[in-house]
């Protein structure tokens, strides 16, 4: 029965999904050894040991992947399952509370995010992602049918999610991970207005949150840089604002990624001959590797990787879009976000377009938690395309 339903299930396997995804995670072993090689000898460590590291995760990851598409989809929705996971994650993430307050010496890059268990570094504000696009999913689309058409109305409706989201963004930002909570409130807002409410109302909430955030900036590009603050999150900012004048402050992690890719012209210097990966980029098989990346490969094998991410995200948020339930559409959407956003501000990142945030790029950087959970994420949605493919098939 178990076999018969697997193959079954496998003639709707979705290539479209598929390919980009083991591209991608090609591509991102490819640039992990090449990013990570020269520092791992320089620490007396094997050459390939981050290489290797993440071929286990790649591996991983597909096998998470396909359980997650043989999975029923109901599963998702079990109560016992949501609680269960909500607790989880708000534990974990209290936890890195209370480890940044009693062990600050536990912060990595200004951020107490990581927790150790054993040989494994879990990361939570990457699993409260897909906690936050599952769980939003199985409440909005339960109320579909009560959606009003005033806006204070469906904030009464949607009050209970709203708050329990908030709580896991608010524990995120603290650690500090502007990236992740940023990436949270995004999610948040895509699906809310997935649910079918008004354009008019998310147009009027980006504009004020956008203006908001102009003015802020504008006034901190006047701050006197020179002034001694202790802290970290505005640090970050300044030297986004003036990476020259503050390259010792954290700006020069900007002005080497400028230096890579101007290095790297249209056609790169070449798979390993990157300069800025030497010592220059901090851990730059992580947060700077599209640096990396087009330093050696230039601007064209940048845009293949840029390309091959676009791809993804135009077949999910086209299966959202055609989706025959809402619960498939918002699972859509929030995983399109998920992959969008980071996309955009790892990518932003690099080019001093937005601050850095530390957010990886999907696929591509190195990073455990990062796999496994957009593995699972992108499972969901081929789960999805099988099914409304065997549903268009059947009428």
């Amino acid at each position: 029965m178990w076999k018969k339903f697997q193959k079954s299930k496998i003639q709707y396997l979705d290539y479209w999904l598929l390919l980009p995804y083991v591209i991608l995670c090609a591509f991102g072993a490819l640039m992990v050894y090449s990013a990570s090689s020269d520092l791992m000898s320089i620490r007396g460590m094997k050459p390939d040991a981050y290489f290797t590291k993440q071929l286990v995760f790649i591996a991983l990851g597909f096998i998470l992947m396909m359980i997650t598409y043989f999975l029923k989809l109901s599963v998702l929705k079990n109560r016992t399952f949501l609680k269960a996971m909500t607790i989880v994650v708000f534990l974990a993430l209290i936890y890195l509370l209370l480890l940044s307050r009693f062990r600050p010496s536990a912060a990595i890059n200004g951020a107490t995010a990581w927790i150790q268990l054993g040989p494994l570094t879990i990361q939570p504000s990457e699993f409260a992602k897909l906690l936050i696009v599952i769980y939003l999913a199985n409440m909005l689309s339960r109320k579909e049918n009560e959606l009003a058409d005033g806006f204070v109305d469906n904030l009464k409706l949607f009050f209970s999610p709203v708050v329990l989201v908030a709580g896991i963004i608010l524990l995120v930002f603290i650690q500090p991970d502007l990236g992740g909570a940023s990436i949270l409130a995004a999610v948040m807002v895509v699906m809310f207005f997935g649910t079918g409410m008004s354009y008019w109302y998310g147009f009027s909430l980006i504009t004020a949150v956008t203006t908001t955030v102009m003015i802020l900036f504008s006034i901190l590009r006047h701050f006197n840089f020179s002034t001694n603050v202790n802290s970290y999150k505005f640090n970050r900012i300044l030297s986004f604002l003036h990476p020259f004048e503050l390259e010792n402050m954290g700006g020069s992690q900007l002005v080497n990624s400028y230096y890579a890719i101007n290095n790297g012209g249209w056609f790169g210097l070449g798979l390993g001959n990157s300069i800025q990966k030497r010592g220059y980029l901090p851990e730059p098989y992580t947060d700077f590797i599209l640096s990396i990346t087009t330093e050696e490969l230039g601007v064209i094998g940048t845009l293949v990787i840029i390309a091959l991410l676009f791809a993804l995200l135009a077949r999910i948020f086209y299966l959202g879009i055609h989706a025959t339930k809402m619960y498939h559409t918002l699972l859509c959407y929030g995983i399109g976000t998920i992959i969008f956003v980071q996309t955009l501000f790892n990518v932003g990142g690099l080019l001093g377009i937005l601050p850095i945030t530390g957010v990886t790029l999907p696929f591509i950087s190195y990073g455990g938690s990062s796999m496994m959970v957009l593995a699972i994420a992108l499972g969901i949605v081929l789960n999805i395309s099988a099914q409304e493919k065997k549903a268009a098939a059947a009428n």
